[in-house]
């Protein structure tokens, strides 16, 4: 019997991502600022460990595995192919963030709920900190963080390591109140 056969399709996936030990975790979404990247490549340096740049594709779950370990994932809506379209837009602005970086990086994409794919994954490898963005303030980031939270919010309450928020949007003023749904 496999070693994680008691583990749920996700944490399998998770166990096969080829990400190195210890690294800093950059959660990324496509077309986001570089901000995110480069501050977690900064950390990385300072800790002396390798970055790992993940996208989490919300669109896929993990259906079911095959016995050589390969895995089946299907489109929540299967309309929605974008992925593969998302994880090469993050790999093209990891490439431009981090064109003179000396710390060695590497992009992975995983499936599912984000705030949870990345807590795991950083459990899997000891990561040594978790670096997201915000995102920028507008309805439709409001209802859907009504509905699902907002992930690092999320990540801070699910594990012990550190996270490193980096704010995205413009900042609220001092005298405008902040729309805590």
């Amino acid at each position: 019997m496999a070693e994680n056969a008691g583990a749920t399709p996700e944490q399998q996936a998770l166990d096969r991502a080829d990400v190195p030990a210890g690294a800093v975790i950059a959660g990324v979404v496509p077309g986001q600022s570089p901000r995110v990247t480069i501050e977690a490549a900064r950390y990385a340096r300072l800790l002396s460990v390798p970055l790992a740049i993940v996208h989490v594709d919300v669109t896929r779950f993990v259906t079911f595995e095959d016995p050589d370990g390969y895995i089946h994932s299907a489109p929540v809506d299967l309309d929605i192919g974008g992925g593969d379209i998302d994880l090469a837009a993050v790999r093209a602005d990891a490439e431009r963030a981090l064109t003179d970086c000396p710390v060695p990086w590497s992009v992975h994409q995983l499936v599912g709920d984000p705030a949870l794919a990345i807590k795991h994954l950083a459990d899997r490898i000891d990561a040594k900190l978790i670096v997201v963005g915000t995102r920028k303030r507008g309805l439709g980031e409001s209802i859907r963080e009504f509905f699902t939270g907002s992930v690092a919010a999320r990540l801070t309450h699910r594990q012990h390591r550190p996270v490193l928020v980096i704010p995205l949007g413009d900042p609220v003023p001092d005298d405008e109140e902040i729309a805590w749904t």
